[in-house]
């Protein structure tokens, strides 16, 4: 079974990909960790992405598809895997389906988990998390007992930056438009599938689940 989880930021998809790679046995793919992972093994690829990002620059997208290649290559993928953040726009969609195509392996879905803009503002910028063991809140879902304080050392709560409203609107609106053509894309390759974030973890996971099979 392989999988790509797409969704705006906020939505959990994060979360969810996890937790049904460990479900199904599974390996989860990230880019960060591709890249991270890729730089630490010395790998040729390796070498180029860390060079890339040392500059402060955007990875290419085939040298990204080129990573996920030697990973089908390695044989750690037999059992299938879940793309979480990748690809993000047309062109590395393309890249993949090309390459995957190449390797004769089939994606079987694209995983949409799907929530309003208002929410995504609200879970947002409702996050506040202690400095100083890195304990995260969420209004309304998990609020401290002591206002504005970590249950767990008393320390004062901050915010990210990238957590304040004007901030994760304008996140929203990167994604609306850089990324949602994606769903058009796996749309038009009838493998979308829709799943609504804004239930449960247990119950979206469970949505999941049924469309995956």
């Amino acid at each position: 079974m392989n999988l790509v989880f797409l969704g705006p930021p906020g939505s959990g998809k994060g979360t969810q990909a996890v937790r049904l790679a460990e479900s199904k046995g599974l390996v989860h793919l990230s880019t960060g960790d591709l890249l991270r992972d890729a730089a630490k093994a010395g790998t040729e690829l390796g070498k180029k992405a860390e060079g890339f990002m040392k500059a402060g620059e955007l990875v290419p997208d085939d040298l990204i598809v080129g990573l996920i290649e030697d990973k089908i290559a390695s044989g750690t993928l037999e059992n299938g895997f879940i793309l979480d953040g990748f690809p993000r726009t047309i062109p590395q969609a393309e890249c993949l389906r090309d390459m995957l195509v190449k390797n004769h392996i089939a994606l079987e879905k694209a995983v949409l988990i799907a929530v309003d803009d208002e929410e995504i503002v609200r879970r947002l910028s409702g996050r506040w998390f202690c400095p100083t063991c890195q304990t995260t809140y969420n209004h309304p879902a998990r609020m401290p007992k002591n206002d504005g304080r970590c249950d767990n050392d008393g320390v004062e709560l901050l915010r990210r930056p990238d957590d304040e409203e004007a901030v994760v609107r304008n996140r929203l609106e990167v994604y609306r438009n850089q990324t949602q053509p994606i769903e058009d894309f796996y749309r038009n390759e009838s493998i979308l599938a829709e799943v609504s974030g804004e239930r449960p973890p247990d119950e979206v996971f469970t949505s999941i689940l049924e469309v995956v099979g």
